[in-house]
């Protein structure tokens, strides 16, 4: 083995690391270590590596540092229980990329990875066509025609779950399918919100980003997204790339920096915690550090906006049972909370039943279900079984890696589910309420 190379970044967070006081609370809030019930699979574990990684008696490219760093989820759940407060995503990240600067790193796929973040994801057009020819191929039913074919499991299991995750990001909800006119003309709102559209949202769930405008439309705050924003950073950050997230980041703070400092509104739980860790990622740059710290104060989830006020009650909706899963990153990294939950109470007569497990990882984290597909597919399959106990025909989500991560796993176990983001659920019981009609016709009767 090489001499360890100087951890820097590891370095830098160095009060971090000793503040594990190796309770070991966290081991069970951990999916992985339930998974694998490896210790080095837990967040004291990983963190005993950093360490000593930190300390130069193991080096970055150890494949013990390499193989337990990448199996973490990321999933924050660590955060929740730990009595001495350690902030571990940000170790987490660190920890990556100390390993994504390592000469000898392995793997096609992480190469692959590597190459598609850096010279994809920092372009945005060439984003744009490469989630326009995905749309193409999924639309035109090509991604479902291979699935039935049985071609791409005799290819690898990690293709055909990647073309069912493309498959599970078609439209779930009949909402989706109509057109997506907003709901009013803006000029009679009070409030003004910015709409952060999130480059998987926007690429493969633009009906999301519908809903969320004309939601938040009805309840009297009129949108704008700002034509310069880019990809939050989030599978930069979470792969160890920290530069090139910090290059998005400043872009996106560039692009929200306007007079009004109106709240950021983002329907992604990856990307809101994300966005409200700019203030950490840009902290030690002179010109970015103070707007980052401003920007990430005005970050909030679609739901914890929409409990500011008094949220308005739409139509009931037919009765299918519906359950609700967390977004990991929604709970942990925003603290969101209930507040989704709240979002689905505005539905009179919703046939709601609870999830167990809602607050435990799908096993889908970014691009980990590609990354490590064993771990992810165990993770997975405690939560699809927990969905089928409780019989719902739908399942609602506020993170599109969610979404399709579970959509994923029911379409290819044979199991009917529906899932989509509760704003497309509240949508969709408003259009029955009629609100779109009457303010369409409100804005008929003022042009007159």
């Amino acid at each position: 083995m090489s001499a360890p190379r100087l951890a820097t970044t590891l370095a830098a967070e160095e009060q971090k690391i000793l503040a594990c006081i190796h309770c070991g609370l966290c081991l069970e809030a951990c999916p992985t270590y339930v998974a694998t019930g490896d210790e080095n699979d837990g967040p004291r574990g990983r963190i005993y590596l950093m360490r000593a990684v930190e300390e130069g008696r193991l080096a970055t490219n150890s494949p013990s540092f390499e193989r337990h760093i990448d199996r973490c989820l990321g999933c924050r759940a660590c955060e929740a229980v730990c009595p001495a407060g350690v902030e571990y995503g940000q170790l987490l990240e660190a920890g990556r990329a100390e390993i994504f600067h390592s000469t000898e790193r392995r793997g096609v796929t992480y190469k692959l990875l590597r190459l598609a973040l850096r010279h994809i994801w920092l372009h945005p057009a060439r984003l744009r066509f490469a989630f326009a020819c995905g749309r193409v191929a999924r639309d035109a039913g090509l991604v479902r025609l291979l699935l039935k074919s049985k071609l791409p499991r005799l290819i690898s299991r990690r293709f055909e779950f990647a073309l069912a995750l493309l498959a599970s990001s078609s439209p779930a909800m009949a909402v989706a399918r109509r057109a997506s006119a907003s709901s009013t003309t803006g000029e009679d709102q009070e409030t003004s919100v910015l709409l952060f559209k999130g480059c998987v949202t926007d690429g493969l769930f633009a009906r999301v980003n519908q809903s969320t405008a004309r939601v938040l439309e009805v309840n009297g705050l009129a949108v704008r997204a700002p034509k310069e924003q880019v990809c939050c950073g989030a599978l930069h950050a979470h792969a160890g790339d920290l530069e090139g997230a910090r290059e998005l980041a400043r872009k996106n703070v560039e692009a929200f920096n306007d007079k009004s400092r109106a709240p950021i509104i983002t329907n992604a739980g990856g990307c809101g915690a994300m966005l409200v860790s700019y203030a950490h990622l840009l902290a030690d740059d002179e010109r970015f550090a103070e707007p980052a710290r401003e920007f990430s104060a005005r970050v909030r989830d679609l739901s914890q906006q929409l409990q500011t006020s008094a949220l308005k009650e739409g139509a009931r909706l037919d009765g299918a049972k519906i359950t609700y899963d967390a977004s990991c990153h929604l709970i942990y990294g925003q603290h969101a909370g209930d507040a989704p939950l709240q979002m689905l109470s505005a539905i009179p007569e919703l046939e709601f039943v609870p999830l167990e497990g809602s607050e435990r990882c799908c096993g889908g984290a970014g691009v980990y279900n590609l990354m490590e597909p064993e771990l992810s597919r165990a993770v997975l399959e405690e939560k699809l079984s927990h969905i089928r106990q409780t019989g719902a025909q739908v399942l609602a989500t506020g993170n599109p890696g969610c979404q399709m991560q579970i959509g994923a796993g029911a379409q290819l176990s044979g199991k009917p589910l529906q899932v989509c983001h509760p704003v497309e659920l509240l949508d969709e019981s408003y259009r029955r309420a009629g609100f779109y009609e009457r303010s369409t016709q409100q804005s008929a009767a003022s042009s007159k």
